[in-house]
């Protein structure tokens, strides 16, 4: 797939025409609302062999057609590129397919091993229902190996909804997280209705990761973490309590999502996770963490102190780092995941925990927030959908910030008040999945399930082959 950006006067039927697909293909592919109204600066998804790269800093065109298994000429006639010396940071590359033209006598499984793939991988890159119709001349596009991760996804929405949610993306999940438990301060945790999440997910093969908290809404937590980790019966009465709903309900897996724990409580926090582990692993079920955004060991504060990247990296399974928030609803208009700061994060927790155990946390929802911003004032917070919806219909020419790599876009409503919106469209998504590739990270993490942004799943799908675990 190529990611195409509307310029001024262009329409869907030329963008069609010009890369040879079906209208009807962009419009399902991009959830397009309104196909006649196209807003300047929005991203689409086209769905054509081969891919787009963004050149980065002390990239070649020699290095990238060894990244991509093409040679140079084809990168210079499908780029149109002048002077391949002259590659510049933030250039975007279309990237050729590999074409085999089928020689006499050769077979698709011979075909298939020289390129290091499968025989499924090219009928299903080449739509061919027929694999004994392959005659010697025919061209065929080579798909390319795509690195193997996995993917959670949160949900909390309510049982029928999150359910629903589930089914529709689970053939992209790994794992489906109901958010979530909320521990009490007697060991005890409150009713949660997941039972249908639970069997939505199972009949997707997506395994169910159970989430426990300390914090609502409108409750930072910070007392209740307290009376938890600083007893160490209470902490075992709620990893007993857990257990005891993961085998009745069918969990596989826990997710610890302890928030503004003091400071204080850094290593009681520590030692609730190592008894997790020693409780849940000899039961089958694996552990995992969510921690705060954090730059550095020295990085300081309610939301960070007690997050102990190290210990965690150590003694879970495997961490979800929540790279979002930047934009929060209550402060300023910024991107929410900005990839500039997701990149500090990532790089911190790889200097102590190896790439294996980390998720990149990815929030696919947008913010619309009032100008001129008054402190506290919250912003309204919506689907990527509903933000291109706003674009179109107030005449908005959607930017792009290249170092947040996030769009955004203002606009004035009819009360004449201005707003400014962030949100994720298909460049902000494929500069996430080129991290988690650059990283080798074990996969991607979403915050949450319930807002529509077909896009995402449609190049996660592009980009990844999702790992599926034997319930």
């Amino acid at each position: 797939m190529v990611i195409h950006v509307v310029q001024k006067g262009e329409t869907l039927w030329q963008i069609a025409n010009q890369y040879h697909v079906n209208i009807n293909e962009i419009v399902q592919l991009n959830g397009l609302v309104n196909p006649n109204q196209l807003p300047v600066g929005l991203a689409l998804v086209i769905p054509v062999s081969g891919q787009s790269h963004i050149v980065r800093t002390g990239e070649t065109l020699w290095s990238i057609s060894r990244r991509y298994g093409v040679s140079i000429q084809a990168m210079i006639q499908a780029n149109q590129i002048s002077n391949p010396n002259q590659l510049y940071p933030g250039l975007k590359l279309a990237i050729p397919p590999v074409i085999h033209e089928v020689q006499q006598g050769e077979s698709l499984w011979q075909i298939a091993s020289r390129y290091g793939t499968t025989v499924q991988a090219v009928l299903d890159e080449n739509g061919i229902q027929n694999p004994n119709l392959i005659h010697p001349g025919t061209r065929i596009i080579i798909p390319r190996l795509k690195p193997t991760i996995e993917v959670n996804a949160y949900t909390y929405q309510s049982e029928a909804a999150g359910a629903k949610s589930i089914r529709e993306v689970g053939d992209l999940l790994t794992y489906a997280s109901p958010f979530a438990y909320l521990i009490r301060e007697n060991g005890s945790l409150a009713p949660f209705a997941d039972t249908a999440m639970i069997q939505a997910a199972v009949s997707k093969k997506v395994t169910p990761m159970m989430s426990i908290t300390n914090f609502t809404s409108t409750a930072a937590g910070s007392n209740l973490a307290h009376v938890i980790l600083s007893n160490e019966e209470t902490r075992r009465r709620v990893l007993n309590n857990t257990l005891q709903i993961m085998e009745q309900k069918g969990y596989r897996g826990l997710n610890i999502d302890f928030e503004n724990v003091l400071p204080a409580d850094r290593e009681n926090y520590n030692q609730f996770l190592q008894l997790a582990v020693n409780t849940l692993h000899p039961r089958g079920r694996f552990v995992s963490t969510a921690v705060a955004p954090k730059t550095s060991a020295a990085h300081s504060g309610l939301l960070y102190t007690a997050h102990d990247y190290e210990a965690h990296g150590r003694i879970a399974d495997f961490v979800v780092l929540m790279t979002y928030e930047w934009g929060y609803r209550l402060g300023p208009p910024q991107a929410i995941s900005p990839i500039n700061q997701m990149r500090r994060v990532v790089e911190y927790a790889l200097s102590v925990m190896p790439p294996k155990k980390v998720f990149l946390g990815f929030q696919i929802y947008a913010r619309d927030w009032r100008l001129p911003h008054v402190q506290g004032q919250e912003a309204e917070t919506f689907s990527p959908q509903e933000a291109v919806r706003r674009a179109t219909r107030y005449g908005a020419v959607i930017q792009y910030d290249t170092t947040a790599q996030s769009p955004f876009f203002r606009y004035t409503d009819e009360q004449g008040r201005g707003h400014e919106v962030w949100f994720e469209d298909a460049r902000s998504a494929q500069a996430k999945f080129d991290m988690v590739k650059q990283y080798n990270l074990r996969g991607v993490s979403y915050w949450a399930l319930g807002y529509p942004y077909p896009q995402n799943w449609a190049l996660l799908r592009d980009n990844f082959t999702i790992k599926k675990l034997t319930l």
